[in-house]
């Protein structure tokens, strides 16, 4: 039988070659203006728990996240999402104005493949998913927080993603 001491040493000798990676500890974490200000945490884990993409699924969920400037993977489709936070994610960028011409969903009900890799590709756990230009925005209490403070709307109109104002309508702004 191993001692405690043992079993902390060969712990730690098996664990010094795994790399760290990021663990969000709070929604606020992942709002644009917090990433850079919050330190992240790490958690350790193990070979074990870790799955690595193929290239093949990393290169297509690299090309779907190109398709368009705000990508969502979602369980459903837009017209009939099928769960309650793809619906709310939908909703929350229909509210916001974003154009149909620059979005795209993928529903990831239709690939266990796509399911399970875009997980990893983010290193997020949850589904939906928010990409804008590439990068990756966060899931439905993320879209719902954003929504709040007005951080969504802002983001969106910088990436100059929402729905083009008509000329007439800009000038019936400018007489009132």
């Amino acid at each position: 039988m191993l001692s405690r001491t043992a079993l902390t040493s060969a712990f730690r000798q098996s664990s010094r070659h795994i790399s760290p990676r990021p663990v969000v500890t709070s929604a606020a974490a992942w709002s644009p203006s917090a990433r850079s200000q919050q330190p992240a945490t790490f958690r350790i884990q193990s070979p074990q728990q870790l799955r690595f993409l193929s290239e093949a699924t990393r290169s297509a969920i690299e090309k779907a996240v190109g398709t368009k400037p705000v990508v969502l993977f979602m369980k459903g489709t837009p017209d009939t999402p099928q769960c309650g936070f793809s619906k709310a994610s939908v909703q929350i960028l229909g509210i916001n104005g974003v154009d149909p011409d620059k979005f795209a969903a993928f529903n990831v009900l239709e690939d266990d493949e796509l399911r399970q890799g875009i997980k990893e590709f983010s290193e997020w756990p949850t589904i939906p998913q928010l990409y804008v230009d590439k990068e990756f925005v966060g899931g439905c209490d993320i879209l719902m927080s954003m929504h709040q403070d007005g951080t969504l709307a802002k983001m969106l109109e910088e990436k100059g993603v929402l729905v083009p104002v008509a000329e007439e309508e800009t000038q019936k702004g400018d007489r009132s």
